[in-house]
């Protein structure tokens, strides 16, 4: 199995885009990886979140949700390494010897930077060199894949570049140009049928419950057709959500259904919500011991200074290897201890 690597923002509560376009992967891949291999790696980008947040306790609430996220969902990490971004120094110092190489113009074409600063974030230095940091996270621990959504292909594609830049520049092969893999979920969309995101105001969040959860999913814009009137399943957003947790059988019975007529807006949303309470019931009281008790917050930790003892080594051989190639040997010993 190729070593694959994913990164997750801690930026608020996970909601269904999240899931179906990278979580449920992720757990589906830790139940195949091998710690001795160290095949799957994945961590919280906290360093990243800084470009964004600056709330000390948002920070700290944020990263213990991903991971009891992660964690409630069954992530097995007895197999795969996950762990905290800021926990591995060694990506910080790699950042900086890729950063002499990388050229203003590579990082003036990232299109994430170009559409947060459109949206009114500031462009700081931090969120300009994202790309630099996002490397680093990929090449240090010499992963071969690194699964995405289309929209950050290019991000791939630029550490490849920097990948390139580096040994070219210092005549060897020191770093491995990853590669990227499409995610097999597309677009997952949101209450308005743009892309879920917390930023559109537009998400379903996992763990919903109840009346929230009902207010949530009432938020699904529709139309003001009446249910006997044939509908085409692929123009309506309600079932376009619903179908993420649908096998085969039962998607082409609603998609006959929703074709000769009969079926309403509101039998859609009943469904989203009796489908979000099975597939993650469970899982929403596993999240809340580990969130609000002692011995769950204890449990987070210690899963995550696991991950990073074992991610910590393969980071520091690399390091040892880029700091040889371009004339500073004498790292060796301080990260070798």
């Amino acid at each position: 199995m190729p070593r694959v690597l994913s990164g997750i923002q801690p930026s608020g509560l996970p909601h269904l885009g999240n899931y179906f376009g990278a979580i449920q992967q992720h757990v589906e891949i830790s139940r195949q990886a091998s710690r001795e291999k160290k095949d799957a790696l994945y961590f919280i980008a906290d360093l990243h979140a800084l470009t964004s947040t600056q709330n000390k306790a948002v920070l700290e609430e944020n990263v213990r949700a991903v991971a009891a996220t992660y964690i409630a969902l069954d992530l097995d990490v007895s197999r795969a390494v996950f762990f905290r971004q800021s926990d591995i120094p060694e990506v910080t110092e790699l950042t900086w010897l890729l950063s002499s190489v990388t050229g203003m113009g590579l990082l003036e074409r990232a299109h994430s930077y170009k559409d947060k600063t459109a949206r009114g974030m500031t462009a700081s230095v931090g969120l300009f060199t994202y790309p630099i940091l996002m490397t680093s996270d990929i090449v240090i621990y010499d992963a071969d894949v690194v699964p995405v959504g289309q929209d950050q292909v290019q991000h791939i594609e630029m550490a490849q570049d920097m990948v390139t830049h580096f040994n070219t520049a210092f005549s060897g092969t020191f770093l491995k140009r990853p590669e990227w893999k499409l995610s097999p979920t597309p677009k997952v969309p949101g209450t308005d049928g743009a892309k879920m995101s917390k930023s559109y105001g537009n998400a379903i969040w996992i763990f919903e419950e109840g009346k929230a959860l009902k207010k949530s999913v009432n938020a699904i814009v529709t139309d003001s057709r009446p249910p006997e009137e044939p509908k085409d399943p692929d123009g309506v957003n309600a079932f376009k959500i619903l179908e993420l947790f649908l096998d085969d059988t039962e998607k082409a019975s609603w998609r006959d259904r929703l074709l000769k007529g009969g079926v309403g807006y509101g039998d859609l949303k009943g469904g989203i919500i009796a489908k979000i309470d099975s597939v993650f019931g469970e899982a929403r009281a596993r999240y809340r011991e580990l969130m609000t008790t002692e011995k769950g917050k204890a449990e987070l930790e210690d899963v995550l200074q696991l991950g990073a003892s074992l991610a910590r080594p393969l980071a520091q051989e690399t390091l040892v290897r880029c700091y040889d190639a371009v004339g500073m040997p004498n790292t060796r010993s301080r990260l070798s201890r």
